[in-house]
Order: C-alpha cells, then structure tokens, then sequence
C-alpha cells in the first residue's frame, strides 16, 4: 500500500508532528509505503493548496492527514484533494475535537477590518464569523471516508457537532514507543512531573500555587514532594507566541518560596525523556481548557504527555479539561476540576499520605502502555486504511 501522510513532520516542535513521525515510522515498519508530499512547508495553506496542485498523486492508495493544533494548511490540502479527487479515499486523525480547526484561513469582509483593531474586537470578529467556519469544517468532514480520534469522548463529540455518519468515525488511542520498564524511586522524596510544551493554557501556574498551598498546609512536606518542570521551551503556537513565559514564571516560583523544591529539565533530546520521566513517581498535568475556545465549542482531545506516561510505567494527575477524565479512567491516576487549586492541592497531600497510590497508578500504567505501542497501533491504522480504500488501487 501506498499512502501520502500530511502532517507537520519532525523537527517542527510541536506534538502533532512527534505522533506523526511515530506514526509514520511505525507503517514503514508493517510495509507501507509512506509519502509526504507537503513536508517542510509549514503552516502556510496557500502553498499547501499550491504543492497540492504540483504534485503527481498516481499511484497513491489513500491519503491520510493529522489535524489539529491551530494548524490550517493539513486542512486545506484536504479540502483541494477532495475536490479534484472526488473518490479518493480520505482519511484525518482529529487531534483537537469537537471541532477540525477551529478557525478561518481569513475572516470574511468587512469582519477583516477588525483584526488591526484593539482587544476584544478582532475575537468577536471570529465569533461572528464561527457559522461559516462550522459550514466549512462540516463539509470536509462529512466528505472524508474515515476519521479517527484518540478517545471515544471525543469521536462522540465530533460526530454530533459534524453531523457524521457511525460507520466514519473510528477510535485509535495515542500510540507510544516501547520503553524498557524501570522501578518506581524510593517514595521518598516525592517526585512530581510537569512534562510537555510549556506556555500559558498549560495551567502550569495551578500546579506552583497547589504545590505552595501543600506546603503551608503541612510544612514538613517540603522536604518530601518535588516537583519538576520538563520539556519543550519554544513550541509552535496555535494562538499566539509564549514570549517570556519562561521568566514569568520563574518570577512566580520566586513568589512563592518554591526555589528549592523546583527543578528544571528544559529540551530534552528525545532520547533522555523517558529517563527523566522514570525517575519521576507521577505526572501532573494541570491543563485549563481556553476561555477563548468555549466560545466555540468544547475541546476534547487529549495529551502526548499522557501517552508518554503509561508508556513509561507512570501514573498522572490530571485536570477534567479536554480527555483527560478518560485518559486515566482505568486505575492510572486521578483527575481533579480544572483551575481549581485547592483540589489539586488535596491531591498531592492525599498522595503524600498514601505514596503506594503512585504504585498501583504505575502498575496500571505499565498495562496500557503495552497495549498502545506504537507497532500495535500502526496495524490498526493500516486496517482502517485497508478498509477505507475498499477496492480504490490509485488516482489514476
């Protein structure tokens, strides 16, 4: 089989680009053969629809893209395929349900005119012009032939807000590479991980104030939890640069008397991230769903964080926002309501008090991480391509 992947592709610095380059890999290793015919292009939908036209697409069985993440130009590449193959089979990864892209290549005149205007004119300007976005979005999903998402939550959501059909939508969790098991550290001290891109949204802020609560409550913790901040420090933004986030919150760890029990573990090299997670006890990912975004309906997709843990063996502490609750429904950690900072708080002293949580967490980490390898789900995949080009050779 012969497929064409469009996707952000490493080394853009973004999630949705590692699982593609997972997935990718994974499918050259059962025998397919995968093109990518958009690669290095960038979030640019005017060349996409461009390398579109230019390209030579005989001989392709099926086209598959990932979507998400802000990103537009994977969406309008699909949308330029559809129309000029009518019958070629189309499949997406929705990373970002219940919605495929959230928002306008442009805004329609004279809503435009509000984007050079000051705060809040040019978010009311998208919020007005959300029904054509929906139009748009319901008529390019509605036309693939199949689309995945990685929780059943979020494929129900997806298929009420764009009216699919049953038989499209299919559920492949997040794979996740195969990662020797290691033993939990001695359970004291208490090694907490804040693993991900970090910039604002992230709720990094709720995990500092939780943690300084914790220790006003019961000083003597201080010397029994840690916490570590560890990942990508200059992703893509979909909404936005970081800036100085980093500073900020420096800033607010100084605040907070935290200089001593916050470590630092900024762009890892692929190779050392499950080191550093294994040397962890459980992830905490704090995650606040936008204002911004509830505005436009309810995102419910899930974390590459997440599927880092169980595959390195460790439980997580999570917020309710997107997937999550889902996510670590089967005995590997526990949620907690987003932005609220005494809840979390409880949970980390909870965990103090009962550290062998942080064990069964991990034990049933360790089960679902051999369950979500990444080798298994290429061969889901590659039966939902089976399945999807249902007798098409090529473009022919």
């Amino acid at each position: 089989m012969h497929i064409a992947l469009i996707a952000p592709l490493p080394p853009e610095q973004n999630g949705i680009a590692d699982y593609a380059g997972h997935l990718k890999a994974a499918l050259e290793d059962l025998g397919v053969r995968v093109s990518t015919p958009l690669a290095g292009l960038g979030n640019d939908p005017q060349r996409a629809r461009e390398r579109v036209a230019q390209t030579q697409w005989q001989g392709i069985d099926l086209v598959h893209a990932e979507i998400g993440g802000g990103r537009l130009a994977e969406f309008h590449a699909l949308k330029a395929l559809r129309e000029r193959f009518p019958t070629l089979p189309l499949t997406a990864t929705l990373h970002d349900p219940e919605r495929l892209v959230w928002r306008r290549e442009r805004l329609p005149w004279p809503l435009s005119l509000a984007a050079r205007l000051p705060s809040p004119l040019p978010q009311m300007a998208t919020v007005l012009a959300d029904p054509l976005c929906l139009h748009e979005e319901r008529q390019l999903a509605r036309s693939l032939t199949r689309l995945v998402t990685l929780t059943r939550s979020g494929g129900q959501c997806l298929r009420q807000r764009m009216g699919l059909r049953s038989e499209q939508m299919v559920v492949i969790p997040h794979g996740n590479p195969a990662i020797a098991a290691r033993p939990l550290p001695a359970l004291d001290p208490l090694r907490l991980l804040y693993f991900g891109f970090i910039y604002r949204g992230k709720g990094i802020e709720d995990l500092l104030d939780a943690l300084a609560v914790t220790f006003t409550q019961q000083p003597d913790l201080r010397a029994r939890l840690r916490l570590t901040l560890a990942g990508g420090s200059e992703p893509e933004m979909a909404f936005g640069p970081s800036g100085s986030y980093l500073d900020q919150l420096r800033r607010h760890i100084r605040n907070l008397g935290l200089q001593d029990s916050v470590d630092w573990q900024l762009d890892l090299p692929a190779a050392d991230i499950p080191r550093v997670i294994q040397a962890h006890h459980v992830m905490v990912l704090p995650y606040r769903e936008s204002s911004k975004l509830k505005l436009l309906g309810n995102l419910r997709g899930t974390s590459g964080a997440l599927s880092w843990a169980v595959a390195c063996g460790r439980g997580a502490i999570t917020s309710d926002a997107r997937s999550f609750a889902e996510e670590v429904a089967q005995g590997n950690g526990v949620i907690f309501p987003q932005g609220n900072v005494a809840a979390l708080a409880a949970e980390l002293s909870h965990l103090c008090a009962t550290p062998e949580l942080a064990i069964r967490w991990a034990e049933h980490a360790s089960v679902i991480g051999e369950q979500r390898l990444w080798s298994h789900t290429a061969e889901r995949f590659l039966q939902l391509f089976q399945q999807a080009c249902g007798g098409h050779a090529d473009v022919a």
